[in-house]
């Protein structure tokens, strides 16, 4: 039942007060009428005896402590659902904002989900392509798998993201299933919202993309809700229309920085760089709403992206999600600046689920021998690099200048690719296999001798050219 207050206690920012409050709840929506007429929305985000905290989703410019009428609804944000949602662009809240009118849902989400129920979760198998080999290849994505991208300033993972939305798609395996991308953008710039429309309309993605755009005027506090909102479709999708969903959500440091400011607004102790100690349960709740669930054929993936302070690996933000998520795709300056595009570096990257997705079954039976032998390869490069840098390249000794030789080959041909290029999982390993003929058999200590002998084709004797 809802119940009307007249007038406000105070008014701190996005927060505001109300006291004499009965029956209220957290996360109850709260309306506003602002002299009548202006409309706005809010939640409660805390309740104290009598008196209640609440987030308003839009300016409280034009708000006061006497003008305002306050209304708690008695429900819990929820957003509509159907089908129908498919090709469609919405607000960080939900509501739409192409121009094509409401959606006629078939039924209507809290969009304060709960993380999976461990005991109902199915282990995730199968792939999903993504067309980039350094994914592909050697940090494959599984269905049901939370695989956050750390990136940094001025580095390429927004045309990364926009890239692995275009070409994403259902690994070859025993199920198949629908496949769609939800798409979530947390205080981006309008020309990068732009950017993101275009590409999507121009490859002719946009039809299987729901996308969620807070821009970077928005409000602070609708950046809270929106990765809530697009997990909440993702799972109607995957679980009641039993779909293989892919969510992208970009970025999780403007999450953490709007989390940080309203935190410093409600007075709260900071913690680790004036970040609420609560952040990383946050985190959690949104990324362990990814997964498969036991009665439902369809999967809900994450790719979280983040930009790290300062390159920082070290930083809360990526610190935390590293602790909660099943891996990590880590993109390097040093790279980019040598145009290599994308520029993933594959040594600190890693995906703790991949051995359970490849293979004989899912991809090619030497994908995860390949796969041990390139990552022990490419280390390899990086001392002989250091001694290089020491001693000069002409004092190397032969093996180690193939290793240097190995090594500009795999950033420029493997790690390195168009950003339009879409490489099947049979060229990925394919290119693979081609760089390690660059190194003598015996160097290849990784790799089972039957796959071996049917794979490699190159140099059997460290002295050979």
């Amino acid at each position: 039942m809802a119940v009307e207050y007249l007038g406000l206690s105070e008014i701190n920012g996005p927060l505001i007060a109300i006291e004499g409050v009965k029956g209220a709840f957290y996360d109850e929506i709260v309306e506003f009428a602002v002299e009548g007429k202006t409309k706005k929305l809010g939640r409660i985000v805390e309740i104290n005896e009598d008196k209640a905290v609440i987030q308003v989703f839009e300016s409280t410019s034009e708000m006061s402590l006497l003008n305002t009428r306050t209304v708690l609804t008695g429900k819990p944000l929820e957003i509509g659902l159907s089908e129908d949602i498919l090709g469609r662009t919405f607000d960080g809240l939900g509501r739409p904002i192409d121009g094509l009118g409401q959606i006629r849902a078939e039924v209507r989400k809290d969009v304060n989900g709960q993380p999976l129920n461990p005991c109902r979760r199915e282990y995730p198998r199968n792939y999903i392509r993504t067309g980039i080999s350094a994914i592909d290849g050697l940090t494959t994505l599984i269905r049901g798998q939370k695989l956050p991208i750390f990136s940094g300033n001025g580095l390429p993972h927004d045309a990364l993201a926009a890239q692995i939305v275009e070409q994403a798609s259902l690994g070859e395996g025993e199920d198949g299933g629908e496949f769609a991308v939800v798409f979530a953008a947390m205080g981006v710039k309008y020309d990068v919202a732009e950017y993101f429309k275009r590409r999507f309309e121009e490859c002719g993605a946009s039809g299987h993309v729901v996308m969620f755009l807070n821009l970077s005027n928005d409000p602070v506090v609708e950046r809270l809700v929106t990765p809530k909102v697009a997990l909440t479709a993702a799972e109607y999708l995957a679980f009641e229309k039993n779909m293989h969903i892919l969510v992208i959500l970009t970025d999780m440091t403007s999450f953490a920085e709007a989390l940080r400011e309203v935190s410093s607004l409600k007075g709260e102790i900071p913690s680790r760089k004036g970040y609420p100690g609560y952040l990383y349960s946050e985190f959690a709740a949104l990324y362990e709403r990814a997964g498969i669930v036991k009665g439902s054929s369809g999967s809900v993936t994450q790719i979280p992206i983040l930009t790290m302070p300062g390159d920082d690996i070290t930083h809360p933000i990526p610190d935390l999600t590293g602790y909660i998520t099943e891996g990590q795709i880590v993109l390097e300056r040093a790279l980019h600046q040598k145009n290599i595009y994308p520029p993933i570096n594959v040594l600190p990257s890693l995906s703790r689920l991949m051995k359970d997705g490849i293979g004989a079954r899912y991809t090619r039976e030497d994908h995860q021998d390949l796969a041990n032998q390139l990552f022990s390869s490419y280390a390899k490069v990086g001392e002989a690099r250091d001694l290089a840098s020491v001693i000069g390249e002409e004092e190397l000794s032969p093996i180690d200048k193939k290793y240097l030789e190995f090594g500009t080959a795999f950033e420029k041909v493997f790690v390195g690719q168009g950003p339009m290029e879409n490489r099947t999982i049979e060229e990925t390993l394919d290119i693979g296999w081609e760089l390690l003929g660059i190194l003598p058999r015996e160097e290849l200590d990784r790799v089972d001798t039957k796959i071996l002998e049917r794979y490699y084709s190159g140099n059997t004797s460290g002295d050979e050219a």
